[in-house]
């Protein structure tokens, strides 16, 4: 569906690369008709010498003239950005927004003239092409541009499509969340550790347990409470251990993470 269709990526930087090696590995683009701006001068070098794009620092060259612009940068550059673009885009142009917490309607109002705007929440596992992303598109958007979102998306990881009230919540568990699981396996390494473990085996043991434990939840059919229980004998070591988990109140805590990291992500969004 995006074809021949010219694209412009807006921040050259993790994200932004990721997505252009998704798009390109995946068979969605050419390299001829992506153009990807960054202020970084080795930067541009990195992307044009890795994978044959054109790049440039200026903003307004890069969307000139393209379909589809996704704009990679950081919250607090939102409106300079939008800006120096606007005056280059026309109503026909998609554009595509990772910015945590910035809505469509603030994108929309920025840009005038109808444009069409999707708001996408990544996470950084996208850079190995495990991500969990929510879309939401704006007032103007149509089905074919969410389809063709989630076609790029996917080419990073797993895509979800939701309301965009949503997306704050989004923000907080799946944008905020590999921090907290990076935490936990952690601080698993350091039980096992504590136990007499090798520190490079614990941290090992402890990836790879997440890793088996997600692909549980996502290629089964069965709730987590009950791939719990299949672990969980009558007086055995993992009962002990879901003891000690719920006398610390990780549950309440992981939650509140949660709902904190939601709460910021809107303030994010107000104060834009």
């Amino acid at each position: 569906m995006i074809g021949n269709k010219a694209i412009g990526i807006i921040g050259g930087g993790n994200m932004g690369a990721v997505l252009l090696k998704g798009m390109i590995s995946g068979n969605l683009v050419t390299v001829g008709t992506v153009t990807v701006s960054d202020v970084d001068r080795q930067r541009r070098h990195y992307l044009t010498e890795t994978y044959g794009i054109t790049a440039t620092a200026d903003n307004a060259d890069a969307v000139t003239g393209v379909d589809i612009v996704i704009l990679a940068v950081k919250p607090q550059q939102m409106g300079e950005v939008l800006s120096g673009i606007a005056d280059a885009l026309d109503a026909s142009t998609l554009v595509i927004s990772i910015a945590a917490g910035i809505t469509t309607r603030f994108i929309e109002d920025n840009l005038g003239k109808g444009i069409h705007v999707i708001r996408v929440m990544p996470n950084t596992p996208a850079l190995i092409g495990e991500g969990a992303t929510a879309i939401a598109g704006g007032r103007h958007t149509t089905e074919e541009e969410l389809t063709m979102a989630r076609q790029i998306f996917d080419s990073i990881g797993l895509t979800v499509i939701v309301e965009e009230k949503l997306m704050d919540a989004v923000t907080g568990l799946s944008g905020s969340g590999p921090a907290y699981v990076f935490t936990i396996i952690e601080a698993l390494s350091d039980g096992g550790v504590s136990m007499g473990l090798p520190r490079d085996i614990a941290l090992k043991l402890a990836a790879q347990t997440l890793l088996g434990a997600a692909r549980l939840c996502l290629e089964g059919d069965r709730h987590p409470g009950q791939l719990r229980d299949m672990v969980t004998s009558p007086g055995g070591t993992t009962i002990a251990g879901l003891k000690a988990l719920e006398e610390g109140k990780l549950r309440a805590t992981l939650m509140s993470a949660v709902e904190e990291a939601t709460r910021r992500s809107r303030d994010l969004g107000s104060s834009s």
